[in-house]
């Protein structure tokens, strides 16, 4: 990912920041400059909770060069509760407890190493809730 990209990603990566349309509510993720649902241009800026269920997932084995590595590794999507559904790497977890519905909670983890220099991306993993 070019750096410039990298930076502009970084509060929605790291931090989780989504926006509130202050007219009607709607939640976005990324951050968006006009509300699909209202028009409105005026948001809030806030961080998403982390607690989420997992709507589907599937089994990644042959991925990208930068997840080379990594594979085989399972890749779902997640309701956050919030209201807001995204994509992360699940973690923690054998791909036979994996179901649909699990509780998952976000942490902040290593994503991957890129270039000869060994940059580092963090970002979001699910993991399971464990009762």
């Amino acid at each position: 990912m070019p750096p410039s990209r990298a930076w502009r990603d970084y509060p929605q990566r790291y931090r989780l920041e989504a926006a509130r349309c202050k007219q009607c509510g709607k939640v976005f993720y990324p951050p968006r400059l006009v509300c699909d649902k209202c028009g409105v241009r005026e948001f809030e800026t806030f961080r998403l909770k982390t607690d989420g269920t997992l709507a589907t997932y599937t089994i990644i084995r042959t991925p990208s060069q930068e997840f080379a590595g990594e594979a085989p590794f399972a890749l779902g999507i997640v309701d956050i509760e919030d209201g807001v559904r995204l994509m992360a790497q699940i973690a923690d977890v054998e791909f036979e407890e994996l179901r649909v519905g699990m509780p998952v909670k976000l942490e902040f983890r290593r994503l991957y190493s890129e270039g000869s220099a060994g940059v580092i991306h963090y970002g979001h993993k699910a993991v399971p809730i464990r009762s």
